[in-house]
């Protein structure tokens, strides 16, 4: 499939996806999983500096800023006369880079206009507000202004299947897109757990990302006939 389908028919089914969840109520079926009425908590509490946190939020987060730091050097590296190897991974390796850089860009822009709550916000999980989506008006009175749609911290992850774009054989580009879409779910769903993001936030987020970057490769493709 050409990358201008496949930029198509990613972007068709991220409407499908969208207004799925915006006219059924799948997102609060799915949390309820998550939260516990009798005791009226969620099934992991987020603590700062501990395991799950270090392991799953700004662990994750330092180790993947890392790793875009290293592509950025394997990158420039490439350019070195004396190396060839990195040369066929030069336009792969921009690709994964800017990845890497846009999608949260993107992700967090929208977090900032979207003004929808968080599951914890809500007042069937414990919070003090009405359940709001996106299309939905935002009652006068709540004059707080809400960052939490898309998931933004799951983007980091996401934005990581650009190494399918990196590799060369089939088999390896399959391998690197299935680590990065465990890896941005793994992301994902810890904040579901703790009451940060419905499912739906983490699945817009997945496929906002993955458009994204087939609109890099195709714009990669353009300028340097990859």
């Amino acid at each position: 499939m050409s990358v201008n389908r496949q930029i198509i028919v990613t972007i068709f089914c991220l409407f499908v996806l969208f207004f799925l969840f915006e006219f059924t109520n799948i997102d609060i079926f799915v949390q309820e999983f998550f939260y516990d009425e009798v005791a009226q908590k969620w099934l992991l509490s987020h603590q700062k500096g501990g395991l799950l946190d270090t392991f799953f939020y700004t662990g994750i987060k330092k180790v993947i800023i890392v790793f875009g730091v290293f592509i950025l050097f394997l990158y420039l590296y490439s350019f070195k006369d004396s190396v060839n190897t990195l040369k066929e991974y030069r336009i792969g390796l921009l690709i994964v880079w800017l990845s890497m850089v846009m999608i949260p860009l993107i992700i967090g822009g929208l977090k900032s206009v979207s003004n929808v709550p968080c599951p914890c916000d809500f007042e069937h999980f414990g919070g003090e507000y009405p359940y709001i989506r996106v299309l939905d008006v935002m009652p006068k009175e709540i004059v707080k202004k809400f960052k939490c749609y898309p998931a933004g911290h799951a983007s980091g992850g996401f934005a990581l299947m650009s190494l399918f774009f990196l590799f060369k054989e089939q088999k390896n580009r399959f391998i690197a897109l299935g680590i990065a879409v465990a890896i941005g779910w793994s992301m994902g769903v810890y904040k579901m757990l703790i009451g940060d993001h419905y499912m739906s936030h983490t699945v817009i987020t997945m496929m906002l990302s993955w458009v994204s970057i087939l609109i890099i490769r195709k714009t990669m493709q353009r300028h340097f006939f990859y």
